[in-house]
């Protein structure tokens, strides 16, 4: 799935001249080049690799520093953040790993039963590891784990709810030491132990987020810069905000909400403007499917897309009760809080890169 050439284009340029001017003290800065050497210098001597990808673009999240590393049976993929994806395109991807004898598993940080699941996973998978190289004589030895990934994939969360769930005995509740876990991409500087399971032990090294030094794909920029691998302060959010309405509307999800589309609008302007409240939602849905029901021209156009999304940026400016200012600051609020809407799974569900067998068809 890929957005509207010019917006893409227009994302490309912004991060790669951030990229390669290396003006910024985010990227690549001395935190991620030292991170890279220690990653780069432990993975040999881990059990396992857990690299943690986005569901929503499987490929454009790789951890590219693991070329360097071939895959192997102690390497393991996992999709985070699989409620915000397309549950169908979750699966064929995995399907299409599977055919390339990736292991891969799909998982959500934030529910439970889905860690649950990937813990007695995990678990299955080092007894089967100890069993192939003959340490069953040492089934009580402590295994390593190394989870790894590009910015904002979600591993702290990961490494978090790993711990949560994976404590044995109600003294450690009290001692617990959580990995620094916020929306921001880049938090997280150190390489941190957590222990996750006991007979046999197992412990996994949180690592901070590393992206390659250069970016040169454009497409390959958009997509990381709107799920947020890359800081927002280095993005023009207006950008991110046309992009994603440029994705939106090569879909099918505006179908769904034909009904909020009727709906009245009785909320007073201090509710409008918080966007996270479910009135605001419904109201943002409707007006999307009003103008996408409405639209006449033909998708495939970019000037009949732009104007689309001109269209929309108009009617939402008023959904969402922003009005231009004496700072001429409406575009990036108004900008803010419909990407915030798409991040957090409020508008939709999105699988933003295709499989290679489809791409092009």
């Amino acid at each position: 799935m890929v957005g509207t050439a010019s917006f893409v284009k227009s994302l490309g340029n912004s991060v790669k001249k951030v990229s390669e001017s290396k003006s910024s003290s985010w990227w690549y800065n001395h935190h991620m080049r030292a991170a890279s050497r220690a990653i780069s210098e432990r993975i040999p001597l881990v059990d396992l690799v857990v690299e943690v990808r986005d569901a929503r673009i499987p490929i454009s999240s790789e951890y590219r520093q693991l070329i360097n590393f071939p895959s192997s049976s102690r390497n393991i993929i996992v999709l985070n953040k699989m409620d915000l994806a397309s549950r169908s395109k979750t699966k064929e991807w995995m399907a299409y790993f599977k055919e390339l004898n990736y292991t891969t598993f799909a998982v959500n940080s934030h529910n439970k039963d889905s860690i649950k699941e990937f813990l007695n996973f995990l678990q299955g998978k080092i007894r089967e590891l100890k069993r192939s190289t003959h340490s069953s004589n040492n089934i009580h030895t402590t295994t390593t784990v190394m989870v790894v990934g590009i910015p904002n994939v979600g591993k702290s969360a990961f490494s978090n709810s790993l711990h949560q769930i994976g404590r044995i005995t109600a003294a450690e509740k009290g001692k617990l030491k959580h990995a620094t876990v916020t929306p921001h991409p880049g938090e997280t500087k150190n390489i941190t132990s957590f222990k996750i399971a006991s007979n046999p032990n197992i412990y996994i090294l949180d690592t901070p987020g590393i992206l390659p030094p250069e970016i040169l794909d454009d497409e390959l920029c958009s997509k990381l810069a709107l799920t947020g691998a890359i800081a927002d302060s280095l993005i023009d959010q207006s950008d991110l905000a046309n992009y994603f309405l440029s994705i939106l509307n090569s879909s099918d999800e505006y179908t769904k909400w034909e009904k909020f589309s009727t709906m009245e609008d009785d909320h007073g302007g201090s509710i409008m403007n918080d966007h996270t409240q479910d009135c605001v939602v419904q109201a943002v849905r409707g007006a999307l499917f009003q103008e996408l029901a409405a639209f006449k021209g033909n998708l495939e156009d970019e000037k009949d897309m732009v104007q689309l999304i001109e269209a929309q940026c108009t009617t939402l400016r008023t959904v969402f009760n922003v009005s231009s200012d004496s700072f001429g600051d409406d575009n990036g609020i108004f900008s803010a809080k419909l990407v915030n809407l798409y991040r957090t799974g409020r508008l939709g569900h999105y699988t933003l890169d295709c499989l290679p067998t489809t791409c092009g068809s």
